[in-house]
């Protein structure tokens, strides 16, 4: 059975997902060689399958909810320390609602099995999800509200190649570090037993 509130121990480490968002999404202020092409590398993808298989579906799409709302609402905790509502129009918005998506998702495949294969694929579902969902939103960006030439279906998938490398790789890591947090850790915790 199922709980249908939040209790302090679930807002506390929402809370933290949150926190971790902002700062993966902003880790290039310390360390600023992670940028390619002008384009932050960001840790929010890693952080985000992190929510999904530490926290579950429900309280990681809800963390990612609230890291979103937050940002709109003008706190600078998106790539670039940006906030706003005009963050919506940016090409790469898409990205930051696959979060949401992709936490729940990421999260339900965790829930229904926990064992090593089922935490890595739903990583790896994960980035499916957010590269889906951040890529379209890319391609329609660019061709329908930035403004310019636009551009082909294939180079907006092509010029994503640096980043879906690097978030590949976050990915299986992020599986590999839910799971060994699992085992060790996750399900004597309050987290588990109460769900």
């Amino acid at each position: 059975m199922s709980k249908s509130r939040l209790s302090a121990y679930d807002i506390t480490l929402g809370a933290l997902f949150v926190a971790m968002m902002a700062v993966g999404a902003n880790i290039t202020a310390v360390a600023p060689f992670l940028n390619i092409l002008g384009v932050p590398l960001t840790l929010q993808t890693f952080f985000a399958i992190l929510a999904g298989l530490i926290l579950g579906s429900r309280l990681g799409m809800t963390s990612m909810l609230v890291y979103t709302a937050l940002g709109l609402v003008g706190a600078p905790v998106f790539a670039g320390f940006k906030g706003g509502l005009s963050v919506i129009i940016s090409p790469t918005f898409g990205f930051i609602i696959s979060f949401i998506v992709l936490a729940f998702f990421v999260g339900k495949l965790a829930e229904s099995k926990r064992n090593f294969p089922m935490y890595v694929t739903a990583a790896l579902v994960g980035i499916v999800i957010n590269y889906l969902i951040g890529v379209n939103w890319f391609y329609a960006a660019m061709n329908f509200w930035v403004g310019g030439e636009g551009l082909s279906y294939t180079v907006a998938w092509s010029s994503m190649t640096p980043f879906l490398i690097k978030d590949i790789a976050l990915a299986v890591v992020a599986g590999v570090f839910g799971y060994r947090l699992e085992k060790s850790v996750l399900h004597r915790t309050q987290l588990r037993q109460a769900s």
